[in-house]
């Protein structure tokens, strides 16, 4: 199963000199497989440490954390060798062992050349953090271009990544777009769906939805664990109410997140405030903060954390807490679910490292994500999960803040390559955004006489 972080990870290989990785995930994302299968398999040696499985590892940081005690008390404790020079380190789960957090400032500053990564789910909660010290990266659930990659398929895949804009391609990545909206993009999930290809598709659906019932619950366990002095069943109520708010909107954009009636005792943002911190440090939940008026660069500068939308970190796992079945994202009633495509678009910028992101509002009129160019010019991103295009509230944000391009993402396939103002893309194009916004011009390819 491929990761698109792995490139990054490979340069950090290649480089002269490092500083230590950190990979920071919600639990189940697929970090440990990240470091160890994949960025492993290029090292003569990986020595893993798994702090949360095996607590005693901490005492390789009990005395002094310079790398040369550390190392040694490594080997002492495992009984096997390490080389700095040649071979991987890997210290997971490492927010289980506040002092090895504190010992990556030491070896960011003593041993440069080594090739020290570490992981950990709770990141987000650590009270001290060596800040500067570390090359941070965020490893979140499968996007759909590595949803793609581990179907196999080499020539949807070459379509995908070409940006092919034909009918053909579309049927089928349309068709792969709502298999992935049910299944989601944790990596047990995406395996086991493909996996059990040769097997009947209710018997792929139960398996899937019991991997999704297991992540559920094991979340739900780690709200007491690592609540600390948050209130865990607060948090829960709060996780809960994320997907039955988004669901409670239909054919229209997803609305703020209302603060009455999550807990039975707390309605205000004040009393809610510290269990959607935790959620968003954990990765569990994706901010999307609304802009009044004209939107102008900075859109940080509108964020008020007291009005936010709130999205799920997966959307197979939003469907599951749901209870929408795959047979209903197939058929055409899922049109009528627009906040699954949001949800989707939200984790796809989230994974381009746009989270949180930012929407626009005013009177009735509402646009789902604004988006920033390479030159700091505000472009309204609207978001249709069927086929109607049309929509007032784009006209309206035309009018009042004269944009010089506008994307719309609907289940189409688009129209033709020689738009490049008033731009319509397929939605499972979404990641390509990033490229578009950067170039400043249209990318999707298509044949000349392509239909819009």
């Amino acid at each position: 199963m491929q990761r698109a972080l792995l490139d990054r990870l490979l340069a950090w290989r290649a480089a002269e000199t490092r500083k230590p990785i950190l990979l920071d995930g919600a639990r189940q994302t697929g970090k440990t497989y990240l470091l160890t299968d994949l960025l492993g398999k290029t090292f003569q040696r990986v020595l893993r440490l798994d702090f949360l499985e095996n607590p005693a590892l901490s005492d390789a940081f009990a005395d002094a954390l310079t790398p040369e005690t550390v190392l040694m008390n490594i080997e002492l404790i495992t009984g096997e060798s390490f080389n700095p020079d040649t071979d991987l380190l890997i210290l997971d789960e490492i927010g289980e062992c506040p002092r090895a957090v504190t010992a990556l400032k030491y070896f960011a500053e003593q041993l440069p050349r080594g090739f020290i990564a570490a992981s950990g789910s709770n990141i987000g909660l650590l009270t001290s953090f060596p800040v500067g010290k570390v090359e941070q990266h965020a490893l979140r659930p499968l996007t759909f271009r590595e949803f793609l990659w581990a179907s196999g398929e080499r020539a949807l895949i070459k379509a995908y990544e070409g940006q092919v804009n034909n009918a053909a391609a579309h049927g089928q990545l349309f068709d792969r777009l709502t298999d992935y909206y049910f299944t989601g993009g944790m990596p047990e999930a995406v395996a086991i769906w493909y996996e059990n290809r040769d097997a009947s598709i209710l018997q792929r659906i139960e398996a899937v939805s019991r991997l999704h019932a297991d992540l559920v619950e094991g979340y739900k366990r780690d709200f007491g664990k690592y609540s600390g002095k948050t209130d865990a069943q607060l948090i829960e109520a709060v996780f809960s109410s994320v997907p039955s708010q988004l669901s409670a909107v239909r054919d229209e954009s997803v609305k703020r997140f209302q603060f009455k009636g999550v807990h039975e005792r707390k309605s205000r943002y004040s009393e809610l405030e510290s269990a959607i911190a935790w959620l968003h440090r954990c990765r569990l939940v994706l901010k999307n903060f609304p802009v009044e008026g004209q939107a102008k660069s900075p859109l940080a500068a509108y964020q008020k954390e007291n009005r936010v939308k709130l999205f799920l970190f997966d959307t197979g796992l939003l469907n599951h807490m749901l209870g929408t079945s795959y047979r209903e994202l197939k058929q055409q009633a899922y049109e009528y679910k627009g906040y699954i495509a949001e949800n989707f678009v939200q984790q796809e910028l989230a994974a381009m490292g746009q989270e949180p992101s930012f929407s626009w509002q005013d009177s009735r009129a509402e646009i789902e994500f604004l988006l920033t160019d390479d030159s700091g010019r505000v472009v309204p991103l609207e978001v249709k999960s069927g086929n109607r295009t049309r929509a007032k509230s784009l006209a309206s944000y035309i009018s009042k803040c004269k944009p010089h391009m506008t994307i719309k993402l609907t289940g189409t396939r688009g129209s033709p390559a020689t738009e490049t103002e008033n731009i319509v893309l397929p939605l499972y194009y979404a990641e390509h955004l990033g490229k578009l916004l950067s170039n400043g011009a249209r990318s999707i390819n298509s044949p000349a006489d392509a239909a819009g």
